[in-house]
């Protein structure tokens, strides 16, 4: 390597490199150990981490759980390895489970058709907005503030360099759904879509129709977002709306640091070609058979880029797949049983604290606390990692934080949160 380099050692190799840059000593690291020490080591560190904690944060990634057979599906060599599925002759398995996604995904949001899958949630919306633009012709967006804050991020980072102005409605201040008079008076003709969420931000549950309502008799297109994938086993499908986006994390997607997840756009038959992504369609083989093909797949990669519905997205087949095997392991009783069980968690725990809003809530709802950053410092003590913080998103809820309970969250912390927080809250309502 050094000759075909013209380097005589090692150092004139790296002698480019400024010299403050340079490390000059061994790397300070332990000495090296066996595969059982270090399986023993990470188990120990797990355990400092997690063990015994109870958890009541949502906000768009939730603590639920994970069927074996999901991991037993997805570690199969010809999903765990597999790419991406152009050869439709060699790919029948992988063009299967993302076709039967689809179907999964058109069935929980009421949808004519749905894409294999976006990169996540946060990606999937804009997506979505920039479709509504081609379909209406127009550029303007609304969006709901009680849509998830870093969400509407994305999508004013996307829409920054498509001549896509993001603007926004408030949420009403009592009950925490969107605010439809806001969005009477800010929606005009030049109005693309408009955008909101169901469970919200806040975990209550809006009133989609009303919005498409709305929405439609100024010639805009609803886009209806949901976090909480788990909620679509309870709810029924979105009234009204012309476009569904979405993040599948709940649906036995670890929450590992942030990702990777897996999003979801769904839409109206009309709307299909112009929708981002790949759709894979049924079809036969020469002999009649059964088979399956990527029937539509509008990215740069596979057609001309002024064409193009989108120069990013791609489908999270593995992720998706996992998402698959979830519903297929729960079916339609046990997501409606999973979601159940969700609301009457939240229930319990809501009945125990100090709501903020009326509106009616899936699994998460907001408790005025006072101050969260202390407070939650002093739960961490208890072994209890508390909800989070709004003030960063909203200044106005400065004093309330996001509670989540799922079908994992034991009574006993419940108990042990609400009594963690009654002497704060009295103390509060003293102040």
């Amino acid at each position: 390597m050094l000759d075909a380099c013209g380097a005589a050692s090692a150092e004139d190799l790296f002698a480019h490199l400024p010299d403050a840059v340079r490390l000059r000593r061994p790397l300070d690291l332990e000495p090296g150990i066996s595969e059982y020490e270090i399986a023993d080591y990470f188990r120990a560190r797990a355990g400092e981490n997690a063990d015994g904690y109870a958890s009541f944060l949502g906000a768009g990634v939730y603590r639920h759980y994970r069927p074996v057979l999901v991991d037993a599906v997805v570690s199969r060599g010809e999903f765990l390895t597999s790419y991406t599925p152009y050869q439709a002759e060699i790919s029948q398995g992988t063009l299967t489970a993302i076709f039967e996604f689809q179907t999964l995904i058109c069935q929980l949001t009421g949808m004519d058709v749905a894409n294999a899958s976006m990169y996540d949630g946060s990606t999937a919306v804009p997506e979505a907005a920039m479709m509504a633009a081609r379909i209406t012709g127009r550029h303007r967006v609304l969006a709901a503030r009680s849509v998830h804050p870093e969400y509407r991020e994305a999508l004013r980072t996307y829409a920054r360099h498509q001549g896509m102005p993001v603007e926004e409605f408030d949420y009403a201040k009592d009950s925490g759904a969107f605010d439809l008079d806001d969005l009477e008076r800010k929606i005009d003709g030049e109005t693309a879509a408009v955008i909101v969420q169901s469970p919200n931000f806040f975990g209550v549950i809006d009133d989609v129709g009303a919005a498409a309502e709305i929405a439609h008799a100024r010639g805009a297109l609803l886009i209806m977002v949901f976090t909480e994938a788990v909620s679509l086993g309870i709810l029924a499908p979105p009234a009204g709306a012309d476009i569904v986006a979405g993040e599948l994390q709940s649906f036995a997607i670890s929450p590992s640091y942030g990702g990777p997840y897996a999003g979801i756009i769904a839409t109206r038959d009309q709307f299909v070609r112009q929708m981002p992504g790949r759709l894979v369609g049924q079809t036969v083989d020469t002999r009649g058979n059964r088979a399956f093909c990527l029937t539509l797949s509008t990215r740069e990669q596979h057609i001309r880029r002024e064409k193009a519905t989108s120069n990013i997205c791609t489908n999270q087949a593995l992720i998706a797949l996992m998402a698959t095997v979830f519903m297929t392991v729960y079916g339609k009783e046990g997501l409606r049983e999973l979601a159940l069980q969700n609301v009457a968690k939240a229930r319990y725990l809501a009945g125990k604290l100090q709501t903020v809003f009326t509106g009616k809530c899936f699994n998460e709802f907001v408790v005025r606390t006072g101050d969260p950053e202390s407070i939650n410092k002093a739960l961490l003590k208890k072994k209890i990692v508390g909800g989070l913080p709004l003030g960063r998103f909203y200044p106005e809820l400065a004093d309330s934080m996001l509670i989540c309970a799922t079908e994992m969250t034991r009574r006993a912390d419940m108990d042990a949160l609400s009594d963690a927080l009654r002497p704060r809250l009295a103390a509060e309502e003293m102040a």
